[in-house]
C-alpha cells in the first residue's frame, strides 16, 4: 500500500461523518457481549433460527479482563475496520484510551474522545515508528497494557505484528491474536513458511528450537518466557479461535 493510497482513505476518513458514541449510556455493569452485539461487532454472539453466528469471544475477554475493567489502560487494536470493537471496548473500559492501527480508515464509523484511529500500514516500520513518536511526544504513551491483533489474519502480518509490537506491552499486560488459525483453514493466508501461530505457541511450550523468517530471536526468547502465560480458545465457528499471551517480565 503506497503512501499517497492511505492519503486519500485518511483523507476521506477525516471528512466522512461519524457517530459520537460519548452520547450512549450503558450500566456499570453491562457485559461485554451486550456491547459486542449493540456496536454489531463479530466478536459476539447472534442467535438466528437457534443457529449461533459470530466468534463468540466475549467470555474469553471476560475471563481475562474483568479485574481490569475499572482500570486506566492503553489499548492498541491492530485492524479496527469500523471501529465496532473499538466503540465497545471503550464503554466497557470506561477509564482508557484506544489507538487503532488501520490500513483503510473509509469505513471507519464511530467516535469518541477515548479512541484515537490512525491510518497506517503496520508493515511498513516508518509509519509505526512515528506512530509510537507521536504518542510518545504528545501523550507520554511507551508501551500498552493490551495489544489486540484483529488485522488482516496473514499469517505474515500476525507475525510481524507480534515480532514489532510484544516488545511494548507493559508487565502484566496482555497480546491478544484474534482468528489465530486462520491460516489453517483459508490457504491464501498461509503466505509463508514458517508454522502456524497455533504451532508456534507447541514449539514455544515445548521449548524446542527453530528459526523464524518473520519472528526475532529476541522476541521469541521473551515469547519463551511467558510461554506458560499463553491461552488459547475455539470460538463458535470451526475456525474461529483467540490467543490471550499475558507478559509476565
Amino acid at each position: 500500500m503506497n503512501f499517497l493510497s492511505i492519503f486519500k482513505r485518511n483523507l476521506i476518513f477525516k471528512l466522512k461523518k461519524k457517530i459520537d458514541i460519548d452520547k450512549d449510556q450503558f450500566n456499570n455493569d453491562v457485559q461485554l457481549d451486550e456491547l459486542f452485539s449493540f456496536y454489531k461487532t463479530d466478536k459476539a454472539n447472534y442467535i438466528k433460527s437457534t443457529k449461533i453466528y459470530g466468534h463468540g469471544y466475549a467470555k474469553f475477554y471476560e475471563k481475562h479482563f474483568s479485574n481490569l475493567r475499572d482500570k486506566k489502560l492503553n489499548i492498541l487494536e491492530i485492524g479496527s475496520y469500523s471501529g465496532s470493537s473499538a466503540a465497545a471496548f471503550v464503554k466497557y473500559f470506561k477509564k482508557s484510551n484506544i489507538y487503532c492501527l488501520d490500513i483503510n480508515l473509509t469505513k471507519f464509523i464511530y467516535k469518541s474522545k477515548n479512541i484515537h484511529p490512525f491510518g497506517l500500514d503496520i508493515s511498513n516500520k516508518r509509519m509505526i515508528e512515528k506512530f509510537l513518536n507521536k504518542i510518545s511526544f504528545f501523550e507520554n504513551i511507551k508501551n500498552f497494557d493490551i495489544i489486540i491483533d484483529d488485522g488482516s489474519h496473514i499469517l505474515s502480518d500476525q507475525l510481524k505484528a507480534i515480532d514489532y509490537f510484544f516488545k511494548y506491552l507493559n508487565k502484566d499486560g496482555y497480546y491478544v491474536i484474534e482468528d489465530y488459525r486462520f491460516s489453517e483453514f483459508i490457504p491464501h493466508l498461509k503466505d509463508t513458511d514458517d508454522p502456524c501461530v497455533r504451532e508456534i505457541f507447541e514449539i514455544l511450550k515445548k521449548n524446542n528450537k527453530k528459526d523464524f523468517k518473520f519472528i526475532s530471536a529476541e522476541t521469541l526468547e521473551n515469547l519463551k518466557i511467558n510461554s506458560s502465560n499463553i491461552f488459547e480458545y475455539k470460538g463458535n465457528q470451526e475456525i474461529s479461535g483467540i490467543a490471550f499471551i499475558k507478559r509476565s517480565n
